[in-house]
This record gives C-alpha cells, sequence and structure tokens, in this order.
C-alpha cells in the first residue's frame, strides 16, 4: 500500500483506539457511578448516536468543500475539546454535553477519511477500505482491552488516556495528512464553484438503496450487544464467555480479512455479489443463534457472523466511492456511515422492545425478515446505474 495509505490507517487506529477507552463504558459510568437509570443512559446514547449523524454528513459535506485535511482536523479540534472538558468536568449534566460534541467531532472524521483514502489510493479500489476497516477494528481491539484495564485502576482516567490517544491523532493528522490531496483539490473546486443546484440523481438513489441494507444489517449485528446479551445471561453464560466471544470477533476481523479478500478474488465476485453472499452468512449465523443454549453454539454463531461482516462492512463505502461524483466523494462516505449509526442507534431499541412485547423466538423471526430486505435491496440497488470497478480491483482484491 502507498505510504500515504499507511499513515490514513494509523491514524484510524489511533482515533479508534482512543475512542475505545470511552463508549463500552459509557452505560456503567451513568448508571453505576452518576446514579442514572438505564433508560436515561439510553437517552444519552441515542444523543451521542444523533449528534454522530449530523456529523457524519457535515463531515462529509465539508469533505467536498474544503477537502479531507481541513474537515479532518475541525473535526479532531472539536472532539479533542470536547474530551479536554470530560477529563475536567465529568458529572451531570455536563457529561452529557460533552458526550453529544464528542459524537458530533469524531462523526465528522469519519466519513473524511473514507472519503480521503478513496482519493489517494484510487487503484486500490476495494483494498483500501479493507486497510481503513481493519484498522479500525485494531484500534476497538486494543482499546477496549486496555480501556478495561485502566477503568479496574481508576476509572475517570479513561477521560484522560481517551484525550492523550486524541492528541497524538491529532499530531498525526496534522503533520502527516497535509498536502495527500494536492493532486485532487483543484479540480473537485472547479467541479463545485461550476455545478449549480442539487438532484436526485441515479447513483445518489443507488446509494440510498444500498445503505437501506447497510442500515438494516447493522440492526440485526447491534442485537448481540443488546438483547443477545441478555438473552445469554438468562442462559447462565458468564460475561467473561460473552467478552471472549467479542474478543475473538476482533481478532478473526484482523486475521481473516486478507483470507477473504484471496476468497472473493477466486470467486470473481462483485460487490454486489459479495454484499449478498454476506446477507447470506448473516442470516446463517442467526440461524444457528436461534437454536443456541449452550457457549460453543454461541461461538459458532459469532464466528459465522464474523465472516458475513468481513463481506458486508467494507463494501459498502467501496460502492459509495465509485458511485460519488467527484465533487460529492465525501458527501456520499457522510450518508454511508450515517446509514451505520442510524442502525446502531435503533438496533438495540427495536430489539429490546420486540423481546419485551413478545418473545426472543420473534426477535428472531424478525431479524431474518429484515435481512431479506436487506437481500431485496441488494440485488436492486443497481438497476439503473452501472457500477464500475477498477480493471486492477478486479484482478486484486
Amino acid at each position: 500500500m502507498p505510504r500515504k495509505v499507511w499513515l490514513l490507517v494509523a491514524g484510524m487506529i489511533i482515533n479508534v483506539t482512543g475512542a475505545s477507552f470511552l463508549w463500552p463504558f459509557n452505560t456503567i459510568y451513568l448508571h453505576d457511578h452518576l446514579g442514572k437509570s438505564l433508560s436515561v443512559a439510553g437517552m444519552v446514547l441515542m444523543i451521542n448516536s444523533l449528534t454522530g449523524v449530523i456529523g457524519n454528513l457535515l463531515g462529509g459535506v465539508l469533505f467536498d468543500k474544503w477537502g479531507g485535511y481541513k474537515s479532518i482536523l475541525v473535526g479532531i479540534v472539536i472532539t479533542l475539546v470536547s474530551i479536554l472538558g470530560l477529563v475536567f468536568f465529568h458529572g451531570w449534566p455536563l457529561y452529557v454535553v460533552w458526550l453529544a460534541l464528542i459524537g458530533f467531532g469524531s462523526g465528522m472524521v469519519f466519513p473524511s477519511m473514507y472519503a480521503m483514502v478513496g482519493t489517494v489510493w484510487p487503484e486500490g479500489g476495494r483494498r483500501a477500505f479493507n486497510a481503513m476497516y481493519v484498522g479500525q477494528n485494531v484500534g476497538i481491539a486494543i482499546g477496549t482491552a486496555c480501556g478495561g484495564l485502566v477503568a479496574s485502576y481508576r476509572f475517570d482516567y479513561i477521560f484522560l488516556a481517551n484525550f492523550i490517544l486524541y492528541f497524538v491523532f491529532f499530531l498525526i493528522a496534522f503533520i502527516g495528512f497535509r498536502g495527500m490531496e494536492d493532486k485532487k483539490g483543484s479540480e473537485v473546486q472547479k467541479e463545485v464553484e461550476t455545478k449549480k443546484g442539487w438532484s436526485l440523481t441515479p447513483g445518489f438513489k443507488a446509494l440510498l438503496i444500498v445503505c437501506v441494507a447497510y442500515a438494516l444489517c447493522w440492526v440485526t449485528y447491534v442485537q448481540w450487544q443488546g438483547a443477545i446479551a441478555t438473552h445469554m445471561q438468562e442462559l447462565n453464560i458468564s460475561l467473561r464467555h460473552y467478552s471472549l466471544l467479542w474478543t475473538i470477533n476482533g481478532a478473526m476481523i484482523v486475521c481473516a480479512q486478507p483470507l477473504v479478500s484471496v476468497l472473493i478474488r477466486w470467486m470473481k465476485r462483485s460487490l454486489k455479489q459479495q454484499i449478498m453472499i454476506g446477507i447470506f452468512i448473516f442470516a446463517a449465523s442467526f440461524i444457528v443463534l436461534s437454536q443456541a443454549q449452550q457457549f460453543t453454539m454461541f461461538l459458532v454463531a459469532m464466528v459465522t457472523l464474523t465472516i458475513g461482516e468481513l463481506f458486508v462492512w467494507p463494501a459498502v463505502p467501496t460502492i459509495a466511492n465509485i458511485l460519488a461524483p467527484k465533487d460529492k466523494l465525501g458527501f456520499y462516505q457522510g450518508v454511508v456511515n450515517s446509514a451505520a449509526t442510524v442502525g446502531k442507534m435503533f438496533g438495540p431499541v427495536v430489539g429490546g422492545a420486540i423481546v419485551d412485547l413478545y418473545n426472543m423466538e420473534v426477535l428472531f423471526i424478525a431479524i431474518m425478515v429484515m435481512l431479506v430486505v436487506a437481500l431485496i435491496a441488494t440485488s436492486i440497488y443497481d438497476k439503473r446505474v452501472k457500477v464500475e470497478e477498477t480493471v486492477e480491483e478486479k484482478i486484486a482484491v
């Protein structure tokens, strides 16, 4: 990979590692340390997600207007200042304010980074987005593991650790990302200046359809963090075993991505077929899960789910990069990130409501229905637009 891509991946790892010191412990801090109910904690996390959606869209728009360097730095500075506030003032209700601003600032960063990697390595195709996806998951694995250790020593140190890592990310971006877009900047700016208005183009319609599938897949995926986690507790499967499943998930993503890439290259599948295969694998994992009563079956279901996400998650940003006009690269990536955030935001609410009103069996039926809808949406999204892949992307996934 080019040096610029390595810098972006390194930045993504540091960024997500810092964020992962905080997000797994938000509910615990709100409930156990600030004395708030779980419903209040849920509302706070929903606010964080909503500001993240706004940040995703604004970050994408700013990428198209200013370029990735400026838009990423603006997002980092907003997040850095908010985390600094959190270090010194983490009581109620300021915690909610800082968390909302962190969601907004970090939300601006992600679409710009994904758009930038597609810009600096266009011939890389899906490999560029695979690299960012793996980097993101390396950060999650490191951050959650280290965050638990720091929190066990003293809980408020996780805020300081988050700030330190985000400051390192700021330095990487400020020094390393400068000048990455010299080739693209003038061309895109000319297009922005000459194009007037905005229309619902066939390419954008295709993106919205595939994002419906993407959001639905996320709704099903996050059930593992809500209803399924509770279900495992009811079956007397320990939290240690539940945490082990996510450790295996992260390790598989890092280690198995090259193998999946080789498999996709050998199968010579298009991005649409890649996503559809992933959705079928998702469905298989939930079929296994619906019959699980012991940890071994939950392990099989998680391994299957992880294989499915290796097919689906990196493919959608790649499609957005292919569909996007030159002056809308950031905006399209912002839409993709927003779709994922919406799925993560509403998934636990939908799953919890179904289980409260009915039972786990009905939830699994609802999951299968959502995956069927996602499969249909994926199969038709490109009916009115041709999704071109570069020659190099076809021969080297």
